[in-house]
């Protein structure tokens, strides 16, 4: 019965003394008022406020620090402390023997908002060596693509960084972590990300084809040695195939392939060999076309052999991409054979374009146009109707001239034609009968 006695009177004494004292252990804002009055509570506040030090802890271990008295961190309680200390039920007081009681309040305390602006803008955090967050980056190796790993650098999000410590502030935090109050910029991805491996397989992908581009007598390989240089991953890890490189390298197989008007070496009918220089006739890769083609090819990944796309063709892909029919102009024997398959099928003397006049025929190899029975021939001051039309250069082709009685010889230096290469009859329709649109024609 004392025991209870005693126990009756420590309660009541402890609850009428909790009825003007903070509950022991209760804290605002992190400071310890247990066990005092408001007016205590408030004093001890206004002398501690102002010792007010913020500790930011870095990404990289290091720290930096706000004091109070930097931003003109004052107290202002207005009656938040007494309203705290009604809302504490003096009889209840037993539990905080066993509890702590951590009260925030916001607003008593305020502070300088362009001061703290300035403090933030002043932390080496945000000024000193800052390396910006990087995603994983991708690097070729003979065994594939290897993923190197994220750098998540150390750059702050100024407006996150200034509304954790505003709050830390308002709140009497006295520490807070920024990584943990995510105020650094991070990489978009890591190493683990589905993204980044889906891009890995994709680059392994287009690196591990091989495409054989057949020219005949000759082949060009290409693999990931050099797909890789045409290949980069973007900032939301898709896989980019950079259309110029790839069009670099179109433009070098052209380069290399093309013979359109370029010098050849011809063996004439008389057993010379001469150089034959300029014309239309030649192979031409169309480098936009295969462009695409080729970006097409490597988007699926398989391995292939193919041709390039042309714009125009020749009879044949090797070293003489003449082939074995053809039709020969010699200007100075003012002469012309024809030869198909191999074998001469016409020849003959014609007279060719007006020397003294400048309209002398042009040398070089050139594919004829197409061929057309019954034309008429127009230019300034002429009209002239032929039996067989064989255009192999613009308006310049040959065809009969029935007006001519004489061919070859040195005609051609005083009196010959507008340009084109005039035949007899005979030989014109001989010929006209054997050839086709396509059949180079050689003037030199």
């Amino acid at each position: 019965m004392v025991f209870i006695t005693v126990l009756l009177a420590i309660y009541l004494g402890g609850s009428t003394y909790f009825t003007k004292h903070f509950y022991l252990g209760s804290q605002i804002n992190g400071i310890n008022i247990g066990g005092l009055t408001v007016n205590e509570a408030k004093d001890l506040l206004s002398s501690e406020i102002p010792k007010y030090k913020l500790e930011l802890k870095l990404r990289d271990g290091k720290k930096e620090e706000i004091n109070g008295d930097s931003i003109d961190l004052t107290y202002d309680p207005k009656d938040k402390i007494e309203n705290l200390k009604e809302n504490q039920n003096a009889f209840y007081w037993p539990k905080s023997i066993f509890s702590k009681s951590n009260s925030t309040l916001n607003d008593i305390v305020t502070f300088n908002q362009e001061l703290l602006d300035k403090q933030i803008n002043s932390l080496s955090c945000i000024n000193e060596n800052i390396i910006n967050p990087k995603n994983p980056s991708f690097k070729y190796t003979s065994n594939g693509y290897q993923i190197i790993p994220e750098e998540k650098g150390n750059k702050i999000k100024k407006e996150v960084l200034y509304e954790a410590v505003k709050n830390a502030i308002i709140n009497g935090e006295t520490k807070i972590n920024l990584e943990q109050m995510n105020c650094y910029d991070n990489p978009k991805f890591n190493v683990d990300s589905k993204e980044v491996n889906k891009a890995k397989d994709l680059l392994d992908k287009y690196t591990n084809l091989r495409i054989t581009y057949d020219f005949e007598d000759s082949k060009e390989i290409l693999d990931g040695s050099t797909i890789k240089n045409w290949l980069y991953v973007n900032d939301d890890m898709e896989v980019m195939i950079n259309e110029k490189n790839v069009s670099q390298y179109v433009y070098s197989l052209a380069s290399k392939y093309n013979t359109f008007s370029k010098s050849r070496e011809f063996h004439t009918s008389l057993g010379e060999t001469v150089t034959v220089t300029g014309g239309n006739y030649g192979w031409i890769v169309d480098k936009p076309a295969e462009t695409k083609s080729l970006i097409e090819i490597i988007k699926k990944g398989k391995s292939v052999t193919k041709k390039p796309a042309y714009s125009q063709t020749a009879v044949s892909r090797s070293e003489n991409d003449i082939g074995n029919t053809y039709l020969e102009v010699n200007f100075a024997k003012q002469h012309i054979w024809y030869y198909k398959d191999g074998q001469l099928i016409a020849d003959g003397d014609v007279v060719t374009g007006n020397v003294s006049n400048n309209f002398g025929t042009p040398v070089g190899t050139y594919r004829l146009t197409y061929t057309e029975k019954n034309a008429t021939l127009k230019g300034e001051n002429y009209s002239a109707p032929v039996n067989y039309w064989m255009p192999f250069n613009g308006n310049i082709g040959l065809h009969d001239a029935t007006w001519r009685t004489e061919f070859g010889g040195q005609i051609y230096l005083t009196s010959g034609s507008h340009g084109c290469i005039n035949a007899p009859y005979e030989l014109a329709e001989k010929i006209f009968q054997n050839i086709k649109a396509g059949t180079p024609v050689v003037c030199y």
